[in-house]
């Protein structure tokens, strides 16, 4: 897909889903996290004074939060639980790592771009805080972890 072609359909990010293993878990206000980071190791050579290199090293990429509103559907717990508890020592103690995605919407519904996360699984849950003077919308967190991401167009 062209640049020009999220310029015409007036792509803005606020309108994406979450998926699980091709599975849509639902659509969230907020996601954050979306980013990866390349340590650099630096070298310094013998009768070379005016610059030092700096060579790639390990790549790092930090959880993803999603943010939402709270709804009836119990698939980001359920996926939690998969994860730790007794479904956790079911599966004898080792993590279900699945693929997770986040993909932005454009406005007639086509998926535009994906952004797939390995091996991730949920850290992380919290649910609303509760006051009887707020007028906050009461919402859900979710934290994942991944081993990684990589982008794709549809």
């Amino acid at each position: 897909m062209s640049d020009d072609a999220f310029v015409n359909e007036r792509v803005t990010s606020a309108t994406f889903l979450f998926e699980v293993d091709g599975v849509e878990i639902g659509r969230f206000m907020e996601a954050g996290g979306l980013e990866v980071s390349v340590e650099t190791e630096s070298v310094e050579e013998g009768g070379q004074n005016s610059f030092v290199h700096k060579l790639p090293g390990r790549m790092t990429w930090p959880n993803i939060t999603l943010k939402r509103g709270v709804t009836s559907n119990d698939a980001l717990l359920k996926w939690l639980n998969e994860s730790s508890g007794e479904q956790f020592s079911a599966n004898g103690n080792k993590v279900v790592r699945k693929t997770a995605a986040i993909v932005l919407v454009g406005p007639a519904g086509k998926r535009l771009r994906s952004w797939n996360f390995d091996g991730a699984f949920p850290v992380k849950w919290t649910g609303p805080s509760f006051a009887a003077s707020s007028t906050e919308l009461a919402g859900e967190q979710l934290e994942i972890t991944h081993h990684g991401f990589r982008a794709s167009d549809h």
